[in-house]
């Protein structure tokens, strides 16, 4: 595994945890964009459209456009790979709470 997946798939993992725990279940990429970045992974918000566009290709979030902006809502399945109850290949599977 390259260095770069590895990056993805924290990224990725990190987009779904906070989506399922915001109010909503929904958030722009501007958003995720600084989310991600306070867990000191450096990413571009072009990073964070791919991504979100990866994830919603695996059925795990919905995107829709306001304002030029993505905006992504996690779908049940998203919600089952966030909390682990769910494994997909790509994203790194959360740690247990504890």
């Amino acid at each position: 595994m390259s260095f770069s997946d590895i990056i993805s798939e924290h990224i990725r993992i990190t987009i779904l945890r906070a989506l399922n725990e915001i109010g909503g279940y929904s958030c722009n990429e501007s958003i995720l964009h600084s989310i991600v970045a306070r867990f000191k992974i450096i990413v571009t918000r072009d990073q964070i459209r791919i991504q979100l566009a990866w994830l919603q290709e695996q059925g795990l979030v919905t995107l829709e456009t306001v304002a030029e902006f993505y905006v992504a809502t996690i779908t049940p399945r998203g919600i089952d790979v966030a909390e682990g109850n769910a494994i997909v290949p790509g994203i790194k599977r959360p740690h247990p709470k504890g």
